[in-house]
């Protein structure tokens, strides 16, 4: 493992978890050469995830767009770091469960939505408006008014 503040490659393990549920392992590293300790994650290698977009093409499944997506949806509100981070953990295992080699976009905003209307309404409206491209004021509305009668 190469230390990501001087590039060397002579570093040791100093302390090891399980970490995320026991889904992952936490590592401590430290690196001979300058003395620095960091972090790695070591996670089970899944089979590669096809994300079907709007317009039919397919890529690989990235994770770091829900992330972006969460974080942009949660700007500003009472939402910690963690929290987050459990939300995307917990959308990640729900696609991954299904065992599918492709999976549409449309089913992942669903699962996200799904999981940001019990986190925090805010953050789950701003989502939706962009995910479900609201195209005005009476659309936003109607959402509302769902999000209001649960």
């Amino acid at each position: 493992m190469k230390c990501p503040f001087c590039s060397s490659e002579n570093t040791r393990v100093i302390d090891s978890r399980p970490a995320d549920d026991n889904s992952s392992i936490r590592r401590r590293r430290m690196c001979d050469d300058c003395g620095k300790r960091f972090t790695t994650y070591e996670k089970v290698e899944t089979i590669p995830l096809i994300v079907i977009k709007k317009d039919n093409t397919r890529e690989q499944y990235d994770r770091s767009k829900i992330e972006g997506g969460v974080l942009r949806a949660c700007h500003k509100r009472p939402i910690s770091v963690n929290e987050i981070n459990q939300l995307v953990d917990d959308v990640e295992t729900e696609i991954f469960n299904r065992e599918e080699k492709e999976i549409p976009s449309s089913v992942i905003g669903e699962i996200v939505m799904d999981h940001l209307k019990d986190l925090e309404a805010v953050a789950y409206v701003r989502f939706a408006s962009v995910y479900r491209e609201f195209k005005d004021v009476n659309t936003f509305m109607s959402e509302l008014k769902k999000l209001l009668d649960k």
